[in-house]
């Protein structure tokens, strides 16, 4: 399988974001600062917006999903019952899966945010898809849910998943790294080599990287693992 970004530009504001690249399976972490282009990549990845430059090519792509950034937006139930049937995923497992056991018959309006987001990760990650796109996942979510979703992430390595946050503490293991610069896509490679050209790395990587220890990912266990070598 693999999404192909070949040569794409595409007008958003006063901005041209610009991506070349090739995503194959395994997790691509997407980071930038806000506004650079990481949710307009995540739209064309996902086929809602069509590039006024360049083609996005799929091979081997079948099934896709979008999470999307703001949980309400993917509404169309009007009882959690009805919002996990319109996935395809089993009521019982799902509502388990978001905590929600035993609130089938609720309103999803009547959720708190927090609890919408838990929901919609839940019904997504409750089917297997071939390219899963994930626009700020963690939004919303404490750090236990966050943990939570950076597992269920990271048991999907055999899809393509594209992973596009800002989040800088709690994330999952890696596979690729991608950067915005200048609202141009930018490959900075595989782990831990892409380490050393991410501008945007979290604190606690820089700190460690200043130090000459190189973790051999970036989810918290890590990094500790990397810290402990301080101590050594």
């Amino acid at each position: 399988m693999e999404l192909a970004f070949d040569q794409v530009a595409i007008r958003r504001g006063s901005s041209d974001i610009r991506a070349s690249g090739h995503f194959g399976p395994g997790v691509h972490l997407v980071s930038g600062r806000v506004g650079a282009g990481k949710s307009t990549l995540a739209a064309m990845a996902a086929g809602l917006l069509i590039p006024t430059e360049g083609r996005i090519r799929r091979e081997g792509v079948i099934t896709s999903m979008l999470s999307f950034q703001f949980p309400e937006w993917q509404l169309t139930g009007n009882t959690l019952r009805e919002e996990i049937r319109s996935y395809g995923g089993e009521e019982d497992d799902v509502l388990a899966r978001a905590g929600l056991v035993g609130r089938g018959d609720d309103d999803p309006l009547s959720l708190s945010r927090g609890e919408l987001k838990k929901l919609n990760l839940a019904c997504i990650f409750g089917k297997t898809w071939d390219l899963l796109v994930l626009d700020e996942p963690f939004g919303a979510l404490d750090c236990i849910r966050k943990r939570e979703v950076c597992r269920w992430i990271e048991a999907r390595r055999s899809s393509i998943v594209i992973l596009c946050t800002h989040e800088q503490h709690i994330l999952p293991r890696i596979d690729a790294l991608w950067e915005f610069q200048d609202h141009q896509l930018i490959s900075r490679g595989t782990i831990p080599g892409a380490f050393a050209d991410w501008n945007l790395a979290p604190t606690a990587l820089k700190a460690l990287i200043s130090r000459g220890i190189i973790p051999a990912n970036i989810s918290e266990r890590d990094l500790r693992e990397a810290a402990c070598r301080i101590q050594d």
